[in-house]
């Protein structure tokens, strides 16, 4: 009796799912959501990368002046 129960819960999900993805995907106010998420996200994760490179071109620096400063 609990394996019915199981797969009706499984059946009612998967209709859910169908709806709401449906629903979704024909949604232009989703997708102009989504579209500007993702360029957000793409834009911090340049930003991010740009800033990764600037702090790993300071510690260069940073390790160079503390090489000179050792051997004076």
């Amino acid at each position: 009796m609990a394996g019915g129960g199981n797969f009706i819960a499984r059946v009612i999900s998967y209709v859910a799912n169908e709806f709401i993805v449906n629903g979704l995907a024909n949604s232009h106010a989703f997708q102009r959501f989504a579209v500007r998420t993702s360029k957000r996200i793409e834009n911090l994760s340049k930003m991010a990368a740009e800033s990764k490179e600037k702090v790993a071109q300071q510690m260069e620096e940073v390790a160079k002046n503390i090489d000179s400063m050792k051997k004076q």
